[in-house]
């Protein structure tokens, strides 16, 4: 079996997993470690060092709960990004993070789905839009087919792209900041509103890894 990189297993990385776990659905919960994995494998592609050039614990708690807006826990008062930042930065500071960590992860979360935003504030931020974008299909061609089939064994798909896009309507759709126009969420609400679909639901469809 093709090694994949190894899940972080500190105190808080088990508390952040256990509450993703528990706020969204399977298949959500599923794309979120995968990103992260897929984050750590970007990361060696670029040559990019653990320890030196950032941090696997913060690139792993910014992936695992880059997706906490469009759970359970999220109230829909704010736009997904922002509200799953903001549980994550509680989640962390209750459970002795610093300040620094803390904020680290705040940002990569609340840029996570900004693509030409998130790579100009650093490596974390990079690393987990990259490693959401790799599994919608986005720059995944560097990906050994043997470690891909090993990541999705592990975590299924299960229709990742239609679940989210139904997690993040139902949260924009609870309240007008949740869902303001040109946000992602209210771009989800407009499309399926428009067509039924998203553009990323179709673009998933088509992608190396499909839905």
């Amino acid at each position: 079996m093709h090694t994949i990189p190894t899940l972080i297993d500190t105190k808080v990385a088990r508390a952040a997993t256990q509450f993703a776990q528990s706020t969204e659905s399977t298949s959500v919960f599923n794309h979120s470690v995968r990103s992260y994995l897929f984050a750590e494998l970007l990361a060696a592609h670029d040559g990019l060092h653990p320890g030196s050039d950032y941090d696997s614990e913060t690139l792993f708690l910014g992936s695992v709960l880059h997706d906490l807006g469009a759970g359970s826990a999220a109230e829909g008062k704010e736009r997904f990004e922002v509200e799953g930042a903001d549980l994550a930065a509680t989640l962390l500071t209750e459970h002795g993070c610093d300040r620094a960590q803390v904020d680290a992860v705040w940002e990569a979360i609340a840029l996570h789905s900004s693509f030409g935003i998130a790579q100009r504030r650093g490596p974390t931020c990079y690393l987990v839009n990259g490693g959401v974008g790799i599994d919608f299909g986005r720059n995944a061609e560097f990906v050994e087919e043997q470690a891909a089939a090993a990541i999705h064994g592990k975590y299924p798909r299960l229709s990742m792209a239609k679940s989210l896009m139904d997690a993040i309507e139902a949260q924009a759709q609870r309240s007008p900041e949740a869902g303001q126009p040109y946000t992602m969420g209210g771009e989800v609400l407009r499309e399926r509103r428009d067509n039924g679909i998203t553009l990323l639901e179709q673009l998933a469809a088509h992608s190396r890894w499909g839905r």
